[in-house]
């Protein structure tokens, strides 16, 4: 508790003092008409997704401009930076009226990530449930993950790809090099992106031809390629576009990615934590007329892997089978493809239609092969006696989760003004479809992840209006509709949710608002149709369920499941300053705090314990509405920058309950706190920054959890930019190299013991040496 409330103090102070600063009698607080509100200053003509020709091309040279500018001369502000997230119409970041951040292409090529997570440091109140030997990423927004509850888009295409297992319900796939910036929206402050977001949302966007070709440049190619330690980490990718004609753009690029078993803090290796991953995009964009630009894009992943765990030492006993015993291990093979076509139309001189439309299909299949089974020293083939394990089946057995998703999201703004206000009003609708199917030859996978469909639709109506420089309001309404079907089990439900934000800005720099927003997630395949038993693993049956299978306990469906409910409450200030000690400074920072009741929320549930011949045990597990989960907290991002050196601090305070158990929930990750700072040398060819972690332990979980670990993660970012077109990074990842479980670790449903294949996974890797180079060619 003592050291909660430290470092409570230090997230409070370390963000005051910089906020203080940039108040100090005397600075001067200037502000240039760039720097004022965007939506105070900003006529409803120049909020444009797409402008007409001629600006256009002026907006592709400064994007382009920007991203090749050198890493040590941009601008840390990368709350500046213009995103569509919380509104669907254009305004930065520092405006927006909601918990939105950014991570610009800039920051993610100075980190050098790993993995995906690595982009996300600095981000409040966003943290990862990952296994080292699974590549996919989890997203947690605010304590919320699994099943949705975080809505994620790449290039507008969700991915709601999930997996039952010992690992979190919902997981994707996507290579940060592919990356070209994300937004994130925390809380259902976004429901107007679609069912689900009860958590929040974050949408990718993946590389374009603006991020590689630089003013004056008919055609562009980036190569980079990188080596890192812990261990041979490897990366190489190339990037290339041409503008055929002024209204035909053809984009493309491949990545590939490899690394070995690494070892965490402590020396340990962490078994099948190396990979092979390759992927790939292309972008065709068409400009037909005015206003118009239609772009058709693909991306192709295959990330090849091994998991599962393998045993430690001798498991004769129940304490060593507890301590050591791995789990099954299979050989991965992800293959994610996504293929979407939008259609933009803006002109400045038209205030009837700001169009945008997105049709878009995702598959994620997943093929796996077992290759090692624990309980008999990797040998478990079928014939002659042996019979394998009815979990996971005999070596050479297969399994294979699919899951297709398709979708459209369509939305237009009109602008008008009535008196002194100025109105933006947005309708939009949206679907989806998700189509799962699960083989398994032997085992337990077609029990744990169920196929089925289900199909979700909705739209929302939104007004979006500006009175002078000093006010804003924000209001919407959704509407959300879902039916499932799987074997004989029907669900289905509707509802309309409300948002309402106001914002005032009585000084310039200074925006308090509150909000309150719902959204609706509507149950998975998987919560509302698993039934029958969990295999035994090859030990005694526990129980006999009602369809007749015997096993170790039985899942029981529940098609009377409702969706969850998310009510959330929020506060917060927005602060922007320029001018402040000198003609260059500058400082951003947001300021909210936020309670997110959640009614209905769905939990795996087990049914009170009976006695057996092998002790005592529930019989039922059964995924139920529990009466209230409470999730409340602060979050601050600030970023204070000299132009010669720059310091930000930024992280989250958060706690969630099960009201009815006054219990924790395992997915909080209580505190975060971010320190970054860093110097700019050479004529500002140099950058040298360093960033401080400060996580703390999540111990207040339900029973049979193992508390993660809080942990301090030390690391350091070099970028020169050696020339115009060869630019030099280097990094060390968690220099003080700590031991860290970064999230609680599931116990088994059963004996109580830790599941051991979690647990040996959940590891992050110890020191990480990085160094690469980026060269770029390009012509008229």
């Amino acid at each position: 508790m003592a050291d909660g409330a430290r470092y409570s103090r230090a997230l409070i102070l370390g963000a005051s003092v910089v906020s203080m600063a940039a108040a100090l009698p005397g600075s001067g607080l200037a502000q240039t008409a760039d720097q004022q509100s965007a939506r105070a200053t900003s006529t409803p003509k120049q909020a444009k997704r797409k402008p007409s020709k001629p600006q256009a091309d002026q907006q592709v040279a400064a994007r382009a401009m920007d991203a090749h500018a050198q890493a040590s001369t941009t601008s840390v502000q990368s709350l500046d930076t213009i995103t569509v997230a919380a509104s669907k119409t254009e305004e930065r970041a520092i405006d927006a009226l909601a918990p939105v951040s950014v991570v610009t292409l800039e920051k993610i090529q100075g980190l050098q990530p790993n993995r995906l997570s690595d982009i996300f440091y600095n981000v409040p109140g966003v943290s990862f449930q990952e296994r080292g030997d699974d590549p996919s990423t989890v997203i947690n927004v605010r304590g919320l993950q699994d099943f949705g509850r975080v809505a994620v888009v790449v290039d507008g295409a969700r991915q709601n790809y999930q997996r039952t297992g010992h690992n979190a319900n919902g997981s994707f796939f996507l290579d940060p090099e592919l990356v070209g910036g994300v937004d994130v929206v925390r809380g259902p402050t976004a429901n107007i992106y679609g069912s689900g977001a009860i958590g929040g949302v974050v949408s990718f966007r993946t590389k374009d031809i603006e991020d590689v070709l630089r003013p004056g440049e008919r055609w562009g190619v980036d190569m980079s390629g990188s080596y890192g330690t812990n261990k041979d980490r490897g990366l190489g990718s190339v990037f290339g576009g041409v503008r055929a004609t002024p209204d035909v753009d053809v984009f493309g690029g491949a990545v590939y990615r490899t690394q070995g078993n690494y070892k965490d803090g402590s020396g340990t290796e962490i078994g099948n934590t190396g990979n092979q991953i390759t992927s790939g995009l292309m972008k065709l964009t068409v400009r037909p007329a005015a206003g118009h630009e239609v772009k058709f894009g693909a991306i192709f992943q295959d990330d090849q892997y091994n998991i599962g765990q393998f045993n430690r030492g001798p498991v004769l006993t129940a304490a060593q089978r507890a301590l050591y015993q791995g789990s099954s291990v299979y050989a991965s093979d992800a293959k994610n493809y996504t293929g979407t076509i939008t259609w933009n139309y803006s002109r400045p001189d038209d205030r009837l239609f700001d169009w945008h439309m997105s049709v878009y299909g995702n598959r994620t299949d997943n093929d796996q092969t077992k290759t090692y089974h624990y309980s008999t020293g990797g040998t478990a083939f079928c014939g002659a006696g042996v019979y394998g394990n009815n979990i996971s089946g005999c070596v050479g057995d297969k399994r294979g989760y699919v899951l297709d998703t398709i979708g459209i999201d369509a939305n237009n703004t009109t602008r008008f003004d009535v008196g002194d206000w100025r109105n933006a009003l947005t309708w939009g609708l949206d679907a989806f479809q998700d189509d799962v199917g699960t083989t398994d030859s032997r085992g337990n996978s077609n029990i744990t992840t169920p196929s089925g469909i289900r199909n979700v639709s909705g739209g929302f109506l939104q007004l979006k209006q500006n009175y002078g420089t000093w006010f804003e309001a924000v209001s919407a309404l959704r509407y959300d509709h879902y039916d499932l079907h799987s074997g004989s089990t029907d669900a289905g439900g509707d509802r309309v949710s409300p948002k309402i934000t106001l914002g005032v800005t009585p000084v310039a720099g200074f925006t308090p608002y509150v909000s309150y927003a719902e959204g609706y997630r509507a149950p998975s395949i998987t919560e509302t149709v698993i039934s029958g038993a969990h295999a035994t693993g090859g030990g005694p049956a526990f129980f006999t369920c009602p369809d007749g299978s015997i096993g170790l306990f039985c899942f029981l469906p529940n098609p009377n499941l409702r969706p969850e409910i998310g009510k959330n409450k929020e506060a917060g200030v927005n602060l922007k300053y320029d001018g402040i000690f000198s003609a260059v400074d500058s400082f951003r920072g947001k300021f909210n705090v936020f309670r997110n009741d959640v009614d209905g929320y769905i939990d795996l549930v087990a049914s009170t314990r009976v006695a057996t011949p092998y002790g005592s045990y529930s019989q039922y597990y059964q995924y139920q509405n529990i009466a209230h989960a409470r999730i409340e907290g602060f979050e601050a991002e600030t970023m204070y920058d000299a132009g010669a050196w720059f310091v930000g601090v930024s992280g989250h305070l958060i706690r969630g309950k099960n009201t009815a158990t006054n219990i924790g929930l395992a997915t909080i990750t209580p505190r975060k706190v971010v320190t970054t700072a860093g110097v700019r040398l050479l004529d500002r060819a140099l950058t040298i920054s360093a960033q401080w972690a400060s996580f703390g332990a999540n111990n207040d979980v339900p029973a049979g959890y193992l508390p993660s670990t809080g942990y301090e993660l030390v690391n350091l970012y070099l970028t020169y930019q050696a020339t115009k077109d060869i630019t030099f990074t280097a990094s060390i990842d968690n220099l003080l190299n700590q031991y860290y479980r970064p999230y609680a670790i599931p116990g088994s449903s059963t004996d109580g013991t830790t599941q051991n294949d979690v647990l040996f996974s959940s590891p992050g890797p110890g020191a990480v040496y990085k160094a690469g180079l980026k060269i770029h060619l390009g012509g008229a």
